[in-house]
C-alpha cells in the first residue's frame, strides 16, 4: 500500500521544495525599490477618491442570481442534445421531457420579468 503511494508523496515533496526554493530566491535576490506609487493601494497612477466599499443595489444581486440560475439550467441542454439521436428510436418521451423542462424555464423567466426583477434603474 505504501509502496503505491510513494511516487505521489515524492512528487508533493519535490513540488513543495521547488516552491520554497523559488520563494526564497526571489526574497533574497529580488529588487526592492519601494516608493509612494508602489505602496499605494492601486498602481494605476490615479489618486484614490472616496472609499473602496460602495453599496450595490439589491437588484444587482437578484439579476446576478437569475443569470446564474438560468445559465446553469441551460447547461443541461447540451448533454440532452448529444444523446437525443440515440434515444429518438424509443419514442418521443425524451423530446416531451425536454419540452417540459424548457417550458418550466420559460415560465420562471416570464414570472421574473413580470415581477420586474430584470428591470435595471
Amino acid at each position: 500500500m505504501l509502496h503505491d503511494l510513494l511516487p505521489i508523496l515524492l512528487m508533493f515533496i519535490v513540488a513543495a521544495g521547488i516552491a520554497a526554493a523559488l520563494l526564497l530566491l526571489t526574497h533574497f535576490f529580488g529588487p526592492r525599490k519601494p516608493g509612494d506609487i508602489k505602496l499605494s493601494p492601486y498602481e494605476s497612477g490615479k489618486e484614490v477618491i472616496g472609499e473602496a466599499r460602495i453599496r450595490f443595489p439589491f437588484r444587482f444581486y437578484i439579476i446576478a442570481m437569475l443569470f446564474v440560475l438560468f445559465d446553469i439550467e441551460l447547461v443541461f441542454l447540451y448533454p440532452w442534445a448529444v444523446v437525443y439521436k440515440q434515444y429518438l428510436t424509443k419514442g418521443t418521451y425524451i423530446l416531451v421531457e425536454m419540452l417540459v423542462f424548457i417550458s418550466l424555464l420559460v415560465v420562471g423567466y416570464v414570472y421574473a420579468w413580470k415581477r420586474g426583477a430584470l428591470e435595471w434603474e
